[in-house]
This record gives C-alpha cells, structure tokens and sequence, in this order.
C-alpha cells in the first residue's frame, strides 16, 4: 500500500508539472500535445510489449469502447488545456480545468443513479464561488476571453473522460493506460493533420522538454498513475487528487512567476477545497463501510 501511495502521489506531482515543461517548448499547443501524446504512447507501447502480457481489452467491446471514448475526450481535453496555458497561464487554466469533476459530480444522479448529499451540493456551491473570485476581475474588464473558454471547455471534456473511464470495468493497469494514450493521440494527430497538414514538428530546440514532458510526465506518470489507483481506495484516490493543481499552482509561482492576486488566491482555496468537500462523502462512506467490515471480523472472531 505504501509503495502504491508513493506512486500515486509521484504521478500527480508529474503532472502538475506539465504546464511548467510546455512553457519551455517553443512550439504552439497543438504541437505540444502531439508531441507528447505521441512520445508517451510509443513508451507505454514499448512498456506493454516487455511485460509480454496480451492484448485482453477487446474481449469486452462494451468496455473498450468506454476506454476508446475516455482517451478520446483526454485528447481533446489536453488541446484545450494547453491552449488555456498559452492564453491566460497555468495557474488560471488549471484551476479552470478542476472544476471538471464538479461536473461529473453534478452528472451523477442521471448518470450514475447517484444522490446528491449536502457534502456534493456545498462543494458546487464553493467551487463556483472560487470561480467568480479567480476569474471576476478579468471577466469584468475584458467579458470571457479565449483562454477561459478554452479552461472551461476542457473541465467540460474532462468530466467526459472521467464518466467514460468509471464504465470502463474489466480493463486496468498498464493495458488500460496504453489504449487511452494511444486512443488520446489518434483523436489529436486527426484534428493537427485537419488544421496545419499532416507533418511531424521540428524538435531540434526542444529536443528535451519535449522527451521530459513525453516519456516522464506523460510515459512514466500514466504508468504510476494507472497502476497506482486500483491498489487505492476510491475516496482517498478522489481527494489526494487535488495535489495535482495545488503543485501546479505552487510551481507556476516558483518557475514561471506567475502571481494570484489575494482574492484570486482565495478564489484557489474555494475551488480546491469546495471539490475536497464534494468528495468528502464518498471518503466517509468508505471508511464507515471498513469499519463495519472490521468490527463484523473482530465479532466472529470472538465468537
């Protein structure tokens, strides 16, 4: 458990550098998430054909076809977060990008014939707050600019991925991190080749940020990442998760420069903690479940 805590925590502070390592590659955020969605799937494909398992996902097409759909809206959200990046920062895109399970948790009685409890529904209310706080001063001197739409439409897509990849029941592991990745770069080469042409983009400047943000962000981080979660109990992996733009906005600071004014940071504290709220109920639940599940052993033990 402990050796799948460090693995889980290592993959969230990977990825809450992606926006740090992107800022060093001098190409426009299409190309970045080609690049990576690329380097990354060649990796986990070498990865795959070392451990010499075989391919079981397709023996339940149900299942493959809500793992194809998750990579699929993973893609589409990575173009959105990167050009959020480019428009308005990490720090801002980021936090934007995290109201995605607000989303899937206010889905969720129509999708998952789950309740919304007092925990869900404060947590939305605190998110959206959060929200107003971080993005008003902006909102009230230029309206929606493109950047925040961007931020928002990829919250919308992850929420997407989420709800696809929780149908997804029979696939795991390295297998299951593989065709997301591969499925995620498909859907982005389709929409570069449609825009710019079909071409692979020069690396000779970005040669290293590119590999970095290719094989250990994304390689490396959805192996940790993917492998680390099925050993983890749902609502600690649920709300651990929000280290991820917590370290995003700590290394947006430290890298980049980039500064929260107080209300926005405020704003930050809202949104991060309104979506550990909303989770918090699902963590309850769970340890009430293994409590009972403990003191119904220690009983028949007795006996």
């Amino acid at each position: 458990m402990k050796k799948s805590y460090l693995k889980y925590l290592s993959s969230l502070l990977l990825f809450g550098s992606n926006g740090i390592v992107a800022s060093y590659i001098l190409l426009n955020s299409h190309e970045i998430v080609f690049l990576r969605t690329f380097i990354g799937s060649i990796f986990l494909l070498c990865l795959f054909l070392l451990s010499k398992q075989k391919l079981q996902a397709f023996v339940n097409k149900k299942d493959a076809i809500y793992l194809i759909a998750s990579g699929i809206s993973t893609g589409i959200s990575w173009l959105f977060l990167y050009q959020a990046y480019t428009e308005i920062g990490v720090s801002l895109a980021t936090l934007a990008c995290y109201c995605g399970p607000i989303i899937v948790i206010l889905l969720s009685p129509l999708i998952f014939n789950e309740r919304l409890n007092i925990y869900k529904i404060s947590g939305f209310i605190i998110v959206f707050t959060g929200m107003i706080f971080v993005n008003g001063s902006e909102l009230s001197q230029t309206g929606i600019s493109f950047g925040l739409v961007c931020g928002i439409l990829s919250a919308v897509t992850y929420s997407l991925m989420v709800i696809f990849a929780k149908k997804v029941k029979t696939i795991n592991g390295l297998e299951y991190s593989f065709i997301q990745l591969i499925s995620s770069f498909l859907i982005v080469a389709i929409f570069l080749g449609l825009k710019q042409g079909f071409y692979i983009p020069k690396l000779t400047e970005n040669i290293f940020p590119v590999l970095f943000l290719g094989v250990i962000n994304t390689g490396i981080g959805c192996y940790l990442y993917f492998s680390s979660i099925k050993e983890l109990p749902a609502g600690t992996v649920a709300i651990c998760g929000y280290l991820e733009p917590l370290s995003a906005l700590f290394f947006s600071a430290i890298f980049l420069n980039e500064r929260l004014s107080f209300i926005q940071i405020i704003g930050a504290i809202f949104i991060i903690g309104g979506a550990i709220i909303s989770e918090l109920s699902k963590y309850l639940k769970e340890k009430k479940f293994e409590s009972e599940i403990e003191d119904s052993t220690q009983l028949s033990s007795n006996e």
